[in-house]
């Protein structure tokens, strides 16, 4: 495996994410959680995700412990707010990206990865020569225009949620009022970088970005607002994936307290089309429920 480069991520004061909280990490933990050791809660073959990710065989997960945003509603807390997963060195990191590669999967698909950028750049460094699939950076859209920037040369895909449109909203909800205005700026800069969408012959997304977008109930206004954004910004040629798998989680407090209605999912919808975004995807609400919440269990982390 290739040896590591010089980081661009000063960890010493970290400004991985829009929070820029400032801490050392190798000191203490920052408001992700984390400190300066990868934590991973599973990797695994994934088929639920979108078409163009999942494909036939499966996409190469790789779900990080902590999150710089802790949205009230989030289906996966015990990652991401309890710290359950394990933690491991770089060399191990890399070795869970092969040994996934190993497994025939599409790509490898980074899971909440912002806050751990610096451990993730310098795994993909140590396997660069042998990782031949795409690396796909799925997150909650929190990210700096700095760390796309600097994690540009290594990822493929890029999947980024564009949550909230309103401030008042995001800060109730994730306690970032800032949220609106942080994601466009990445996502801007996501578009720059991987430029307009590949697909390959079976259909799978290689290179370019896709958006997706939660409705949260209630709020549809709000999600209407967000698709007028991305019509806006980039026409009909940018990708988004619409999911309408809001859960109710037990330990929420800010966040609503039942599904969404079908009325409210076929609002959006129609202006989803009525915009011209028919590059992508619309969920089945049926998808809504915690059967595809997966088990942390450590799967395929290794020794």
């Amino acid at each position: 495996m290739s040896g590591p480069t010089s980081s661009p991520f000063d960890l010493t004061h970290c400004t991985l994410c829009p929070r820029r909280c400032g801490v050392d990490r190798g000191v203490t933990e920052g408001f992700c959680g984390i400190g300066l050791a990868p934590v991973v809660a599973k990797a695994f073959p994934h088929f639920w995700e979108e078409p163009c990710i999942s494909g036939t065989r499966g996409s190469g997960t790789v779900f990080f412990t902590g999150c710089s945003l802790r949205c009230d509603f989030c289906q996966n807390r015990p990652i991401s707010r309890d710290g359950i997963g394990w933690e491991m060195d770089v060399d191990r990191l890399a070795r869970v990206f092969l040994q996934l590669a190993g497994k025939g999967v599409h790509n490898i698909n980074l899971v909440n990865p912002t806050h751990q950028a610096h451990a993730i750049l310098d795994a993909l460094c140590h396997c660069t020569d042998l990782l031949t699939i795409p690396v796909v950076w799925n997150s909650g859209g929190y990210d700096s225009v700095e760390t796309v920037e600097a994690m540009a040369e290594h990822v493929g895909v890029w999947l980024p949620d564009l949550k909230f449109h309103d401030a008042e909203l995001s800060g109730k909800l994730a306690s970032a009022p800032d949220y609106y205005e942080r994601a466009t700026a990445a996502i801007r800069t996501m578009a720059r970088c991987a430029g307009p969408a590949v697909y390959d012959a079976e259909g799978l997304l290689v290179r370019g970005v896709l958006i997706r977008h939660l409705v949260l109930p209630g709020h549809t206004r709000d999600s209407i607002r967000i698709l007028e954004w991305i019509a806006a910004e980039f026409g009909n040629s940018m990708p988004v994936s619409l999911m309408g798998q809001y859960t109710p989680m037990p330990e929420a407090v800010e966040a609503p307290g039942r599904r969404l209605t079908r009325r409210e999912y076929e609002r959006v919808v129609d202006a989803l089309f009525r915009l011209g975004l028919e590059e992508g995807y619309v969920q089945e609400l049926s998808a809504a429920g915690r059967e595809r919440i997966p088990d942390w269990d450590g799967e395929g982390l290794g020794e």
